[in-house]
C-alpha cells in the first residue's frame, strides 16, 4: 500500500461499520414521535440518510491510484486474493477502474471486515 493512508482506510472502515450497521427501512413513514418509538429511525436506512452519502463522497474523492488500493485491500480482505498476488490484485483493479468504485465498495456487505482483513495481511491495524 503506498496510495492510500492507514487513516483514510480507518475512516472508510468506520463509517462503513456504521453504515453496516442499518437495518433496511420497514415502514417509509412511519409518523410516530421518535421519543416514543426509541429512536428507531436512527438504525434504520432512510433515504435522507448521510452515511451513504458521506462514504460515497470520500471514496469519489480519492485519486485513482487510491481507489484502486481501496479495491485491492477488499479483495484481498474477501479472500479474491493473497498477500503474494498484491501487484496482480492492483493490475486487475486498474484495468476495471471507473467513475463508479464507490457505489461498488458500498455494495460490499462486509467492507469493513474486507478493508480491516486487507490491512491485515500487511500487517496494519486500524487503531480503536
Amino acid at each position: 500500500m503506498q496510495a492510500i493512508s492507514l487513516d483514510d482506510v480507518c475512516y472508510i472502515v468506520a463509517n462503513a461499520r456504521e453504515f453496516d450497521a442499518q437495518e433496511g427501512v420497514v415502514e417509509l413513514d412511519y409518523g410516530a414521535n421518535p421519543s416514543d418509538e426509541g429512536f428507531r429511525e436512527i438504525l434504520a436506512a432512510y433515504a435522507d440518510d448521510a452515511t451513504f452519502e458521506v462514504l460515497k463522497t470520500f471514496i469519489d474523492g480519492l485519486n485513482r491510484d487510491q481507489q484502486c488500493e481501496l479495491v485491492g485491500l477488499a479483495w484481498l480482505g474477501r479472500g479474491d486474493f493473497e498477500r503474494s498476488e498484491w501487484a496482480e490484485a492492483l493490475t486487475l483493479a486498474r484495468d476495471r477502474h471507473n467513475d463508479h468504485t464507490a457505489t461498488y465498495l458500498l455494495g460490499m456487505p462486509l467492507l469493513a471486515d474486507y478493508l480491516e482483513e486487507g490491512l491485515a495481511a500487511f500487517g496494519r491495524a486500524c487503531s480503536d
